[in-house]
């Protein structure tokens, strides 16, 4: 997660300069290139965490009990390793924009609307097991993505129809 957030808060910084300067579209490449170097290395993390969980979580631990179940758990974190590089790269991108209210909204729908609730349900299924309970965040990620995602799309278009008004004048 370490990397993914770093990438948003430099495309913060990025993108409000590049918006500043009127330069909108390379504010949206640097989104995508921020998505394409943080999935890189998302995947080498999602790799590592979800076929070598057990050496990461011996790093930590010597319990076996631990190990297996610090494991199991990270084959769920492993999934949202991939999602998490282009959900925080959206929210740097506005950050950056200073759509900081949409932020906040959509972490809050994530967190409070999804991740806690499935994080409820998953604890009481049948069986359940530390990978049941951590699919609770990837389903969360998946909910803010689609957020960000729609949001990104209106922006362009709001975006597109001010332009067209200003070529009308």
């Amino acid at each position: 997660m370490l990397a993914p957030s770093a990438f948003a808060q430099s495309l913060s910084a990025f993108v409000a300069q590049n918006i500043g300067a009127g330069k909108k579209q390379r504010a949206r490449q640097s989104m995508l290139c921020g998505m394409i170097a943080s999935l890189i290395l998302g995947a080498v993390m999602a790799y590592v965490s979800f076929f070598h969980g057990d050496i990461l979580a011996a790093i930590f631990s010597k319990d076996g009990e631990v190990i297996f179940a610090a494991a199991d758990y990270l084959k769920a974190y492993a999934i949202d390793t991939f999602m998490v590089c282009f959900l925080f790269c959206f929210i740097g991108y506005f950050n950056g924009c200073g759509r900081t209210t949409f932020v906040m909204i959509q972490g809050l729908i994530g967190a409070l609307a999804v991740r806690v609730p499935a994080s409820f349900i998953m604890a009481n299924l049948p069986e359940v097991s530390l990978f049941k309970i951590g699919l609770a965040t990837p389903i969360s990620t998946v909910v803010q993505m689609v957020l960000c995602v729609t949001y990104f799309v209106l922006m362009l278009k709001k975006e597109k129809k001010h332009a067209e008004r200003l070529s009308e004048v």
